[in-house]
């Protein structure tokens, strides 16, 4: 038995795709289960999901603090089975990919974690500037050979983990991951991590494959660089929880970083007067990386503040998405 954990915000536009794809999913001779938890949606979500309670195996509940690990610590709660697999709304699973997670599974029993194969699909023709861009960190591709992966290049798109961690009291950290347009990523990344620290592996099944819907407003450089800055708040948020020497910091933000910020903003200044629109974008993408860290940097010292006066504070404004 296995469950397969969904988190949904205002999923309207994609849940119905993701959803039809599910019924044309090749069960696991040992069954499955599909837990949809709706993030306090106010949209048509709720009467999609109940749509297709009768071509599924599904079981809807309902979470209103919003952020994603929020709401998949509420779906732990209706797992059963030995294995928990982790996708989202807008994912379109091959028609053998639980099978294909199960058999890994049974197979590496030495392994706690496993992450498939997930590959775009692109609402429209890519621009062509979009090959600048690392789409594992983009757009969460990954197309790896089977084998020992690291746990940093397994995305919650396309992952399942053995129920037994939940079980024995893991969960997600509410602190990252999609809450709003303002967010930190690395939602699973987290735990995974953190189980990396207690000697865990993961293991890359590449025959599992998923396609990942790629809106058209998510290639333009706006969007992409907006992103660079989440991903530069998750990365600085996850490696504080790894530990580490003590650093110089300047109201909450670290030297080191501030000084590697001038230097790409010199960077930023010295690519415009190239006139290379690819050195500019690259620039661009390096200082809203850092400038994503400077920004965590300081909400985590606000965060540390809040909690030594008993108020602890807001982190998103209540929207999932990339």
């Amino acid at each position: 038995m296995l469950t397969v954990l969904l988190a949904t915000r205002n999923g309207s536009q994609t849940l119905p795709n993701t959803l039809e794809a599910f019924t044309r999913l090749d069960a696991p001779s040992s069954g499955w289960k599909l837990v949809v938890i709706d993030n306090g949606s106010t949209d048509g979500t709720r009467e999609i999901i109940k749509s297709f309670r009768t071509r599924l195996p599904l079981t809807y509940t309902y979470e209103a603090q919003p952020g994603r690990n929020a709401a998949l610590n509420t779906g732990l709660a209706h797992v059963e089975g030995d294995l928990v697999v982790i996708t989202d709304d807008d994912i379109y699973p091959h028609q053998d990919w639980l099978i294909r997670l199960r058999a890994a599974a049974d197979e590496r029993r030495d392994y706690l974690m496993f992450g498939g194969a997930i590959i775009p699909c692109w609402q429209v023709t890519p621009p062509d500037w979009l090959k600048w861009v690392d789409q594992r960190v983009a757009f969460a591709k990954t197309d790896f050979a089977d084998g020992p992966i690291h746990l940093g290049f397994l995305f919650g798109g396309n992952l399942a983990i053995r129920a037994d961690v939940f079980r024995c009291g893991a969960r997600f950290n509410t602190s990252i991951g999609p809450c709003g347009k303002s967010y930190a990523m690395g939602s699973e990344t987290e735990l995974l991590m953190r189980l990396g620290r207690e000697g865990h592996k993961g293991w890359h099944v590449r025959n599992a494959v998923v396609e990942h819907f790629v809106r058209d407003y998510q290639m333009t450089q706006s969007w992409v660089l907006d992103r660079a800055i989440r991903f530069g708040r998750g990365r600085f948020r996850i490696s504080k929880a790894a530990g580490g020497p003590p650093v110089w910091c300047w109201r909450g933000m670290p030297l080191e970083l501030l000084l590697r910020l001038a230097k790409k903003a010199a960077k930023r200044v010295i690519a415009r007067l190239r006139f290379s629109e690819h050195a500019v974008f690259m620039a661009r993408w390096e200082f809203n990386y850092l400038f994503g860290q400077l920004i965590e940097a300081r909400l985590m010292r606000q965060e540390e503040r809040a909690q030594v006066q008993g108020s602890p504070g807001s982190r998103c404004d209540h929207e999932i998405g990339m």
